[in-house]
Order: structure tokens, then C-alpha cells, then sequence
């Protein structure tokens, strides 16, 4: 009895920990995925730093090249999708690959604004076309279930930018150049390394386009886009974590302020506890609209709760904060999953890379927008600011199923639908070519 109860502990636990695919393409775009994601936790947690203080270029020309990049970006997705469509997913991730390498390994000798400038929107506008193809990919990829697969990416990956993160602390405490510019060169590497597990993964051949459908047939579609537009104003959410919360320690409140990283380790931490065990439920589109509901009720809950972490004794708002910090993190977990889920379901199978680069263009420019009315908002405004968020994610989120059901009653009966999008065993539709097994 203790060994069959000891058992069902443990399978429980399992399902909790971030889970490795059997062997084969799958395992193998996990793998990929995890090396890139170090490299990138290492350069995200260390760039600010590298530009600012050995380069010498000043925090705010930083803060407006990387927004000129931003705006740079938003071009490379939906075309970017588009040519994945018509030459395969794993080709155009291979080419996005190549230049990140190259525009990585320019950041070494980057000296002034405008290079940098240069070579940063070149390098997001590689990212987000890499993301678009990326997204065809796990489409394919990913079977029956690619939004299921997609979180099992994703927890891993919070599980890699952890890990980089831990490694470029030991860079940031060494404080050289040298240091700081080693990190740079493994993120280079990283990409290539990213490549070359890559090339385990079949090179699917395009879907064939059905008759009488238009060819950039995202951009014409009205219900999708107001999804991309609400799935990008719900998923803000990542902006109250990674810059709200730290601003509001930093400038309204007593709190220490080492806890905004206690903040952003929480983040993490959710995303690998509840990513897996709340993609697992994610199997309708009409899961995925109830999905946002949730999601943004809850952010709206966590606005409140933060709202009141700016008066009181210092272990108070403390308590508060971390209380109102954690409801926001759990809930972008429904985010994302809602976001995994709904963008497969809606998306014609033959057209899965022009609709992830539809959903990643509202991803990015809810981002280039977002941030500056959201700190202008909370900051403005203290306590009634956090309130008047709240509100704006609830009724974001409440538009959530009326939206899905207005996408789903204009979908074709192929959307979605991964019957025919081919694997390596089905000989009709073989990949072109598979590279390493």
C-alpha cells in the first residue's frame, strides 16, 4: 500500500516537472530549443549592462535603438510566416539562424549608437521571423495536440533562461569586457548549435494551398486579427511582471529592491510549476476563449492587490506585493496557454506560419506600445492607476469566448486541423529531407 501510494505521489510530481518527448523530432526541437534559450537568458540578463557600461553608449539612446528595433520587427513576422508556408518552417528557421549568428557576433565590435541601432533591429527582425517559422514548425511537429507541445517547449525553456541567467551572473560578478563579450560569443554559438540540433527535425514539405483561398489570407482574416489584438493586450501581463512591478518597488514603495528579482524568479518558477498541467486542458478553442476569461479576471485580482502595496509597514507591503505578484504570475500562465492553443485551433493548416506570424505582429506591437501607457498609467497614478489596469485586463479578458466563437463560426473545416499536415511516417506526405536520424 505505502510502494502503490508512494507511486501515485510520484506520477503526480512528474506532471509537474518539465517533461522530455521520447526520442525523435520532437525531443530534438526541445533540445534545440533549450540551447538557444540559455544562450539567450545569458544575453538578456547581461546586455543592458555591456551596452551602457563598456560600450559607453548612454541608457536612454540604449532604451531608443532597442525601440527602433522593436518598430523594425514588426515587419519580419507575418512575411516571414508567410515564406514558411510556401518553402517549409525548418528552411526559414535555418536562414533567421544564420543571420542571428552573424548580427550576435557584430554586437563585439558595435562602438556607437547607430551600429547598434543597425545591428540590433537586423537581429529582431531575424528573431521574429525565426519566431513565425518557428511557430509552422511546432505545428507540425507537434501532432494531434501542437498547443500541448508547444507548452512542453515552453516550460522548458523557463528552465533555460533560469540556467542562463545563473551562468551570466557570473559574467555581470567578473565585470570585464572580456567577460561580458564571452557571453556574447556563446550566445553566438548557441545559435548554431540551435541549427545543427535542428537539422534532427523532418524539413516538412509545404501544405498545397485549397482552391479559392486568398494567398495572405491572415491579414484578410477579421476574427483572427481581433484575436492577435486581444492575445497581445492580454499578454501585457509579461510587462507588469518584468517592468511594472520592478518600477513600483523601486519608486513607490519601501521595499527592498533585490525583490524585484525575487519577482522575476517567481515568473519563472510558475511558468515550469503550471505551464504543462494547464496546457493539458487547453484541447478546444472553446477552452482557450474560457481560458482568457480567466486569465484576465485574475490579472485584474493581482492589479488590486498590488494597488495596495504602497502604504503600510515595510513587511506589510511586502506580503501584499508578493501576494498581489503571484496571482499575476499564475494567471499568465492561462495567458499563454490560451494564446498556444487558440493560435493552432483558428489557424487554416496549410497557412499555420502566416497566422503565427499574424499572432506574433499583435505580440509585438501591444510590446512596442504597451509599456510606455502602462508605466505612464501606474506610476502617474499610484494605487487608482493598478485599479483602472485591473479593469482594462478584465474586460479584456470577458472578450475573450465572444471573440473565439465569432473566429470559430467563420473557420473553414480544415482549421486546425493536423490530419493532413504530414509526418515522417506517413509516406504520401513525407519531409523532403531529414538530416541526423
Amino acid at each position: 500500500m505505502i510502494m502503490q501510494g508512494g507511486g501515485a505521489a510520484g506520477g503526480r510530481i512528474r506532471r509537474w516537472l518539465p517533461e522530455l518527448p521520447d526520442p525523435g523530432p520532437q525531443r530534438a526541437l526541445v533540445w534545440s530549443s533549450f540551447v538557444n534559450r540559455v544562450g539567450t537568458g545569458m544575453f538578456l540578463a547581461t546586455s543592458a549592462l555591456y551596452f551602457t557600461v563598456i560600450v559607453g553608449i548612454p541608457a536612454r539612446q540604449v532604451g531608443t535603438g532597442l525601440s527602433i528595433a522593436g518598430l523594425a520587427a514588426l515587419l519580419g513576422s507575418v512575411p516571414a510566416g508567410t515564406l514558411a508556408d510556401r518553402v517549409g518552417p525548418r528552411t526559414v528557421q535555418l536562414v533567421t539562424l544564420a543571420v542571428q549568428t552573424v548580427t550576435m557576433a557584430l554586437f563585439v565590435v558595435v562602438h556607437s549608437w547607430w551600429a547598434f541601432t543597425v545591428v540590433a533591429a537586423f537581429d529582431y527582425v531575424a528573431d521574429s521571423a525565426n519566431n513565425a517559422a518557428r511557430g509552422a514548425l511546432i505545428g507540425r511537429v507537434g501532432g494531434e495536440r501542437p498547443a500541448l507541445f508547444r507548452a512542453k517547449l515552453r516550460t522548458n525553456a523557463c528552465v533555460a533562461v533560469v540556467a542562463g541567467t545563473l551562468l551570466a551572473a557570473v559574467a555581470i560578478q567578473i565585470g570585464t569586457r572580456g567577460a561580458y563579450l564571452t557571453v556574447i560569443l556563446v550566445n553566438a554559438v548557441s545559435y548554431v548549435v540551435c541549427a545543427l540540433l535542428l537539422l534532427r527535425v523532418p524539413d516538412f514539405a509545404p501544405l498545397p494551398r485549397p482552391p479559392g483561398t486568398r494567398r495572405f489570407a491572415a491579414l484578410a482574416d477579421r476574427p483572427y486579427a481581433a484575436f492577435a489584438i486581444l492575445n497581445g493586450l492580454i499578454n501585457l501581463q509579461a510587462v507588469v511582471v518584468t517592468l511594472l512591478i520592478p518600477l513600483w518597488i523601486a519608486s513607490r514603495t519601501h521595499i527592498p529592491h533585490g525583490f524585484a528579482a525575487a519577482v522575476f524568479g517567481l515568473n519563472f518558477l510558475v511558468g515550469v510549476l503550471l505551464m504543462q498541467p494547464v496546457g493539458r486542458r487547453m484541447e478546444t478553442a472553446e477552452q482557450g476563449g474560457r481560458a482568457l476569461r480567466i486569465a484576465g479576471l485574475a490579472i485584474a485580482v493581482g492589479c488590486a492587490v498590488l494597488a495596495g502595496s504602497g502604504s503600510g509597514p515595510h513587511w506589510a507591503e511586502t506580503v501584499v506585493l508578493l501576494g498581489g505578484s503571484a496571482v499575476v504570475c499564475a494567471a499568465g500562465v492561462w495567458v499563454t496557454a490560451a494564446g498556444f492553443s487558440l493560435s493552432f485551433e483558428l489557424a487554416p493548416a496549410h497557412a499555420q506560419g502566416q497566422y503565427q506570424g499574424l499572432t506574433l505582429l499583435g505580440l509585438d506591437a501591444a510590446s512596442a506600445v504597451g509599456p510606455a501607457l502602462l508605466t505612464a498609467l501606474v506610476l502617474g497614478l499610484g494605487g487608482p492607476g493598478w485599479v483602472i489596469l485591473g479593469a482594462g485586463f478584465a474586460a479584456a479578458g470577458l472578450m475573450g469566448p465572444t471573440v473565439t466563437r465569432w473566429a470559430e463560426r467563420t473557420r473553414p473545416e480544415s482549421a486546425g486541423s493536423t490530419e493532413d499536415a504530414g509526418s515522417p511516417e506517413d509516406p504520401s506526405a513525407a519531409p523532403r529531407r531529414s538530416f541526423g536520424g
